[in-house]
């Protein structure tokens, strides 16, 4: 049993030790390449550098009209900045009547800035280029559904954009090649959408079919319906932040990260010995998991990013803390070390569960309402907590028993007792 338990933690330490390896200088075997964590995490704002914009709309427009065109204003925005390849761009909405737009790792500024505030050119075109009639004719445009229950875009026309859909449609409809059937729907020289004509249509109103679901419809229709900014937007605030600045700010956070987490790792074993170390190894893992589901979901690591994980690795060392206050109690009341450990984890799960519930329920909040950098301290602040309580309470307790079996001493300090030899 000693044996066997030996070499399954040999095992797991290697894996462990293999992981922060790849993690941290890459991997390549053959044709297969696997990059370090610092290439495949999307940096922020705050730590690429670039720029930052936030846009008030100048209107008398209240409730659902300036929301509407507070979203299609959004939406043409966000049309003109994936023109600029920009990674990962950050638009949102904030307080109703405002647009923050941040642009990590832009060089040009004054280009995004341009671009973001210039008078957008929605034309409907053929295949060959003919402009059939431009966002000037269109009415209206919205997400609806169809006689069979299916999410359509609706259009609806001008006298002038009726009179040229109708003209077009019927020649095009009689064309024997599908692809010159096509008519497409062009917005800042980007095509955002090519329906097929399946009909001639004289009436001004007509839809657009394609599998939508409700987002992509929406998104399209306020695309269609704004050809123009539908509200003047005012630059409030502007800001650019050098990648000078930045990078000096990520290597001072990845430093005090590091040397936190060697202190708490020296802590842990000084403290709690064996214990410590089945914790300093979950914490480990822990570091992993989380780095790897923010590559995953592709999150942007920001400067409040990099303090939500600082701070879920310190809610999952002090469940830890908890846990093993638990066995110690346990131990000093003369129960077996296994007994104890079990016991430990039992007691110590309920104020565990509960405090990470409470702060879960803070970043939830704290995700759903903030903006821009808080949302970044958000989101890494649920995946650190989400992460810590599986490692804590499962991985630790795996380890941890273990150890217990490959009986690595008798002297119940070892384990954090005060007690004495058993």
């Amino acid at each position: 049993m000693k044996n066997k338990s030996r070499i399954l933690f040999a095992f797991i330490l290697i894996l462990v030790v293999s992981a922060v390896y790849v993690s941290s200088f890459g991997l390549t075997i053959g044709r297969y390449i696997v990059s370090p964590f610092k290439d495949e995490i999307s940096l922020g704002l705050d730590l690429s550098g670039g720029v930052y914009v936030v846009l008030e709309a100048v209107t008398d427009s209240t409730g659902e009209e300036l929301d509407m065109k507070v979203s299609q204003a959004k939406a043409i925005i966000e049309q003109r900045v994936n023109g600029l390849g920009v990674s990962e761009p950050n638009i949102t909405i904030e307080d109703r009547d405002r647009i923050r737009i941040e642009l990590a790792g832009l060089t040009n500024p004054q280009e995004a800035i341009d671009l973001i505030g210039k008078t957008a050119v929605l034309q409907f075109m053929e295949m060959d280029g003919t402009v059939i009639l431009t966002g000037e004719n269109v009415i209206d445009s919205k997400a609806v559904y169809n006689e069979n229950n299916q999410i359509v875009v609706s259009l609806e026309f001008d006298q002038e954009g009726t009179q040229a859909f109708a003209e077009a449609t019927k020649r095009l409809y009689q064309e024997t090649n599908e692809v010159n059937k096509v008519i497409m729907i062009v917005l800042d020289g980007d095509v955002i959408s090519s329906p097929v004509v399946a009909a001639e249509i004289t009436n001004g109103k007509s839809v657009i079919e394609g599998g939508f679901d409700i987002d992509s419809a929406s998104n399209l229709a306020n695309l269609i319906r704004a050809g123009a900014l539908p509200v003047e937007m005012k630059e409030i605030e502007v800001s650019v932040v050098g990648p000078t600045l930045g990078l000096e700010s990520l290597e001072k956070s990845i430093s005090a990260a590091a040397l936190g987490l060697l202190l708490i790792f020296i802590f842990m074993l000084a403290f709690y010995r064996i214990p410590g170390l089945a914790a300093d190894v979950a914490l480990t893992i822990y570091v992993m998991i989380v780095l790897g589901i923010m590559v995953a979901i592709n999150a942007n690591l920001t400067l409040p990013g990099i303090a939500g994980l600082i701070l879920s690795i310190g809610m999952a060392v002090d469940s830890n803390i908890l846990i093993f206050e638990r066995i110690k109690d346990e131990i000093n009341m003369g129960k077996s070390i296994r007994t104890s450990v079990d016991s430990g984890f039992k007691r110590a799960m309920t104020t565990i569960i509960d405090a990470n519930v409470t702060t879960l329920i803070a970043g939830l909040v704290l995700f759903y309402f903030g903006t821009g950098t808080i949302k970044g301290f958000a989101v890494t602040l649920i995946i650190g907590l989400i992460s810590s309580l599986f490692t804590s309470v499962f991985i630790t307790q795996y380890i941890l028993k273990i150890l217990v079996k490959m009986d690595l001493s008798k002297n119940l300090k070892m384990y954090g007792a005060v007690g004495v030899t058993k």
